[in-house]
C-alpha cells in the first residue's frame, strides 16, 4: 500500500514537473515585445558617445555600450513625415505620396501595425504622428492605421502639450518629453504580463525647434549661447525620458524579450546639430540622411556590437516581420530588407543598396498647437469642429497621374562604398555624382567623370527603382491589396 502510495505520489510530482515544463516552453515561445522610438530632428552625431563636446545622453550611451550600435544607419527621407512613413511600411515614401513635412500615410498602405496586430499585438502609438490626423473620424489617424491605443500630437510638440487620447483633447502638464513617455510607460505596464505580446510606437517630438527645455536641462548648459542651451537640454530631457522607458522594461521583467530600437527621422539640423556628413535636415547628402541608431534585445544580442553595415529606417518592417513570423499574402513591394542576420551577428554587407529621391514637391502646414487647442475648445464647448481639413480626408485619392517618362528632384543610390546622386531640376538635364564613402565620406570628391562605367550602371540601377517606386505611386500596388 505504502509503496502504491509512494509511486502516486511519484506520478504526482512527475506530472506536476512536465506541467511546469510545458508552462515554461509557452513563456519561452512568446513572441517579443517591441518598443520603436524616433527622435525629430536629432543629428547623427548629437550624442554623447560619438564624442560630442557638449551633450550629456548617459541613457542613450548605456545602451548604445550593451546592444547593437548602427553606425551607418539612415533616415528614408531627409524630413520628418517620410521616413516616419518608411518605418510603418517598409516602402520608400514616394510609392504613397509622402515626399514631405506634412504629408500622410495612404489609407491604402498596409502598416506595421495591422500587420502585427492581426499576428496577436496589442498595438500602441504615443507622441509625435505627422502622418495624418489624430482626430476621430479621419482615415490616417493613428487608429485606422493599426494602433488600438493611441496618446498623439499632429506634429512636433513643446511641453505641457494637449494630446488626443484616441481622438479626444487632453491638457497635459510638464516636459514633452517625458509626458510621451509617461503615456507609453502606461500602455506598456498594462500589457506587460497578458499573452498577447505589443508593439510600442513612441515618437518624441524633440529636438525639433522651437526649442524650449526645462531649466533642469537648460542649466547643464549655461555656458552655452542660449539657443543651444536649449537644443542641448531638449535632447538630454529625451534622454531621461527613453531612461525611464528602458528603466521600466527591466523593472516588469520583460526587457530580456522585447526588441527596444531607437532612431531619428533626419539628419541633423543646419549650425546647430551635429551631421554624418555633408549637408544637414532636407539634403539627400550624408549629413542630411545617418542617424543615431541603437537596438537592445537581451535575449538575442548577448554582447554589445558596432555595426557599420548600411541601414534603413525602411528595414524595420521586414525585419520585424521576419522576427515575428508574419507574412501578408498581397504584400506591395518593399523597399527594406530583414535585418536579421545582422541581429545574429551573420551578415557581412547589405545584400541591395539604398534608394533615396526627394522629389520636389512642398510640404504641407501641420500647425498642432493651434489644432489641438482648437480641438480642446471644440470639445469643451460642444461645438462641432470648424476645419475639415484637419481631418485629411482626401488621403486615399489617386485623382493625379505622375508621369514615369522623367524623374524630377534630387536621387541617390547607395551601392557601398559607392553612392551615385541623379539630380534633375528640369524635364532636360540631369547632374550625376559619384563619390566612394569609404574614401570621402563628406562627399567632397566627385568621381563621376573620372569612373563613367560605374556612374552609368549606377544611373541605370536607380532609374530602374524610380520607375518602380512611380508605379507604386500611380496606385498600381494597390489592385491586389485589399484592406
Amino acid at each position: 500500500m505504502k509503496a502504491y502510495k509512494f509511486l502516486q505520489l511519484a506520478v504526482f510530482v512527475l506530472i506536476l514537473i512536465m506541467a511546469g515544463n510545458l508552462s515554461c516552453k509557452k513563456k519561452s515561445l512568446k513572441q517579443p515585445n517591441i518598443v520603436l522610438c524616433m527622435a525629430d530632428d536629432q543629428g547623427w552625431g548629437d550624442m554623447a558617445y560619438y564624442d560630442h563636446p557638449v551633450i550629456n545622453t548617459p541613457n542613450f550611451d548605456d545602451m548604445a555600450a550593451s546592444g547593437l550600435r548602427f553606425d551607418r544607419f539612415y533616415a528614408a527621407a531627409p524630413v520628418c513625415s517620410p521616413t516616419r512613413g518608411s518605418v510603418m511600411t517598409g516602402r520608400h515614401p514616394n510609392r504613397f505620396g509622402c515626399f514631405s513635412w506634412g504629408n500622410t500615410l495612404r489609407p491604402q498602405e498596409i502598416t506595421i501595425a495591422e500587420i502585427l496586430k492581426k499576428a496577436g499585438y496589442t498595438t500602441g502609438h504615443f507622441g509625435k504622428w505627422h502622418l495624418g490626423s489624430v482626430q476621430k473620424g479621419s482615415p490616417v489617424n493613428p487608429g485606422t492605421s493599426g494602433f488600438d491605443e493611441w496618446f498623439s500630437a499632429p506634429n512636433f510638440f513643446d511641453n505641457d502639450p494637449i494630446m488626443s487620447r484616441e481622438g479626444i483633447a487632453i491638457q497635459t502638464h510638464g516636459e514633452s518629453s517625458m509626458v510621451t513617455a509617461d503615456a507609453a510607460i502606461e500602455f506598456i505596464r498594462k500589457h506587460a504580463n497578458t499573452e498577447q505580446p505589443f508593439l510600442a510606437v513612441i515618437w518624441f517630438g524633440s529636438p525639433h525647434n522651437p526649442h524650449k527645455a526645462i531649466e533642469q536641462d537648460r542649466s547643464l548648459y549655461s555656458g552655452q549661447p542660449e539657443d543651444l542651451q536649449d537644443f542641448y537640454g531638449e535632447i538630454t530631457g529625451m534622454d531621461r525620458a527613453f531612461g525611464k522607458i528602458r528603466k521600466e522594461l527591466k523593472s516588469l521583467g520583460i526587457r530580456e524579450n522585447t526588441i527596444l530600437w531607437y532612431c531619428s527621422d533626419n539628419g541633423g539640423l543646419p549650425e546647430i546639430g551635429a551631421t554624418g556628413g555633408r549637408g544637414h535636415k532636407g539634403n539627400i547628402y550624408e549629413g542630411g540622411l545617418r542617424v543615431p541608431a541603437i537596438l537592445e534585445w537581451p535575449a538575442n544580442i548577448k554582447k554589445p556590437r558596432i555595426s557599420n553595415i548600411p541601414c534603413n529606417t525602411y528595414d524595420i518592417y521586414p525585419t520585424l516581420l521576419e522576427i515575428v513570423n508574419v507574412q501578408f499574402e498581397n504584400q506591395p513591394p518593399l523597399d527594406g530588407i530583414s535585418l536579421v542576420p545582422l541581429i545574429k551577428d551573420k551578415m557581412n554587407k547589405r545584400s541591395k543598396p539604398i534608394g533615396f529621391w526627394q522629389y520636389p514637391a512642398g510640404g504641407t502646414k501641420v500647425p498642432a498647437g493651434k489644432w489641438m487647442s482648437e480641438l480642446l475648445y471644440e470639445q469643451e464647448t460642444g461645438l462641432t469642429p470648424r476645419d475639415s481639413s484637419r481631418l485629411r480626408i482626401d488621403a486615399s485619392n489617386l485623382d493625379h497621374i505622375y508621369p514615369d517618362e522623367s524623374f524630377q528632384g534630387h536621387a541617390a543610390w547607395l551601392d557601398w562604398p559607392w553612392k551615385l546622386h541623379r539630380i534633375q531640376e528640369d524635364s532636360l538635364s540631369v547632374k550625376l555624382e559619384l563619390y566612394n564613402l569609404a574614401e570621402d565620406p563628406w562627399e567632397k570628391k566627385d568621381l563621376a567623370a573620372k569612373d563613367t562605367v560605374r556612374t552609368n550602371s549606377m544611373r541605370r540601377q536607380v532609374e530602374v527603382w524610380q520607375t518602380s517606386v512611380i508605379q507604386s505611386l500611380n496606385g498600381k500596388d494597390y489592385k491586389k491589396c485589399l484592406k
